[in-house]
């Protein structure tokens, strides 16, 4: 049995804990995908957000109109934009893979990593070892089982995965899209952009049922407009032929529907990993969800087993896990002087039309954890740049504690809501009270950061 100093299973964010400071570590990195390199690079965060700007581009007009400025309806070749994207993001992964096969100090295994001890693998018909483990093998999309027909469906290349869906030779007439999350927003609004006819069938009142109750009612009013919602939908069934899908639902009302479409899109969430590994083999402990349980230094319950990322982060986040990749590079190479991960103030963006953001404590997490709260919901309109947009729709919501003033919460829904967030972030992070965050600095003016000033002035605080 072969032993190596380090062994890291995904090549995702555990790719990048090996840099010139392990150069004298004996390193087997494992990884058993079909494009090296992780879910962001090959089929998350990078390519859909590759996608949704040329999506922006597209939904232009109405927006320029809102302004009194007409502008020609613009147009997109689909296959033209997807093999731009993807002939930038294969050849990374390619020569990243190539990289690591060359490296002097790393053996890569493009296989299946399997646990038979504690600290022991199986890959490609060998047993190899390590005194320090690393678990990143990230997450996958799930089939919800109880659809007849889902499984059967797939194999009819009328039914895709977020995994798959981005590329298809053309944009089909008609897109039905089964889940009301992110993945299933931000595709939503890709296919709706490039003149497919969207229908979101979601099984919940609202879309972004995890967003506060304000941003997903803002947000779900706002795509009725363009998206064809089939909302308190459970679906029973899914065929699929050389004629399309058809998705049959019942509604809160007990009646029953066929919706037909080109392709079917299953955005019904990811999993964790950690059932393909045996981890209970290796003395792993996972929690209810599947994920692998660790401490706040990254270390699982079996000792020199670390992990991060999605297959042990249930906020399933690439900033998340690039932290996690720090936090474990750093205590496994001062193993003396350990530090821990920091889970606060965690963001995240939804790059959607309408584009949402959001930090910390919902209201009504808030209000349920105890807090005496203060709220204030700030519109884009009440500010000099939302009247050059003339908008009526977005906003900036904040909660704090009314006692200490600490922001608990941050919500954004409109223009540029991925980067107003930041301020609320920083001031989350830092323990930086509302009041002196709002007064503690200039706000330019007439930016659309003043949205964010004004949110902040109107709580109505004791400190």
């Amino acid at each position: 049995m072969r032993t190596f100093d380090l062994i890291i299973i995904g090549s995702g964010s555990g790719n990048s804990l090996v840099d010139e400071r392990f150069a004298d570590w004996d390193v087997a990195l494992i990884d058993d995908g079909a494009r090296f390199g992780g879910t962001c690079l090959n089929y998350g965060c990078i390519p859909t957000k590759m996608f949704v700007l040329p999506a922006d581009y597209l939904v232009s007009p109405a927006d320029a109109a809102a302004v009194d400025v007409t502008v020609p309806t613009p147009s997109a070749d689909w296959k033209t934009v997807r093999d731009r994207i993807f002939g930038r993001i294969d050849p990374i992964s390619e020569g990243g893979e190539r990289w690591r096969a060359q490296a002097d100090n790393v053996t890569l295994y493009r296989d299946t990593a399997r646990f038979v001890g504690e600290k022991v693998i199986e890959v490609a018909g060998e047993r190899i070892t390590a005194d320090q483990v690393v678990i990143a093998a990230g997450s996958r999309c799930t089939s919800p089982a109880t659809i007849d027909g889902l499984d059967a469906a797939w194999d009819s290349g009328r039914v895709h995965s977020s995994d798959t869906i981005m590329r298809i030779d053309e944009v089909p007439d008609r897109v039905v899209i089964l889940g009301g999350g992110f993945i299933a927003a931000e595709f939503a609004h890709i296919f709706s952009a490039f003149g497919a006819g969207v229908t979101v069938v979601a099984r919940s009142p609202l879309l972004l049922r995890h967003e506060d109750e304000e941003i997903s009612r803002r947000f779900t009013e706002a795509v009725a407009g363009h998206l064809d919602l089939k909302l308190l939908h459970t679906t029973r069934a899914v065929e699929a032929d050389a004629d399309g899908v058809r998705v049959h639902t019942t509604d809160a009302d007990g009646t029953d529907h066929v919706i037909a479409g080109d392709l079917l899109l299953v955005a019904t969430g990811r999993q964790p990993n950690s059932d393909r590994l045996d981890l209970t083999a290796g003395g792993i402990a996972l929690d209810e969800g599947g994920f692998v349980l660790v401490d706040s230094h990254q270390q699982t319950s079996q000792p020199g087993v670390w992990a991060l990322g999605d297959v042990s982060s249930p906020w399933m986040l690439k900033h998340v896990a690039n932290h996690e990749a720090r936090v474990v590079q750093h205590n496994l190479l001062h193993p003396d002087d350990l530090v821990t991960s920091n889970h606060q103030a965690i963001p995240h963006a939804v790059f959607s039309h309408p584009q949402i953001a959001a930090v910390g404590l919902t209201e009504a997490a808030a209000r349920a954890a105890g807090h005496d709260v203060s709220v204030a919901v700030q519109p884009y309109g009440t500010t000099a740049y939302g009247w050059a947009l003339e908008d009526t729709d977005s906003c900036v919501k904040l909660i704090a504690d009314r006692a200490t003033g600490q922001l608990l919460g941050g919500h954004i829904i409109g223009p540029q809501a991925s980067a107003l967030i930041q301020p609320v972030i920083q001031a989350m992070a830092t323990g930086l009270d509302a009041a002196t965050m709002a007064r503690g600095q200039y706000w330019i003016h007439p930016a659309l950061t003043e949205v964010v000033e004004n949110a902040l002035l109107a709580l109505e605080l004791d400190a």
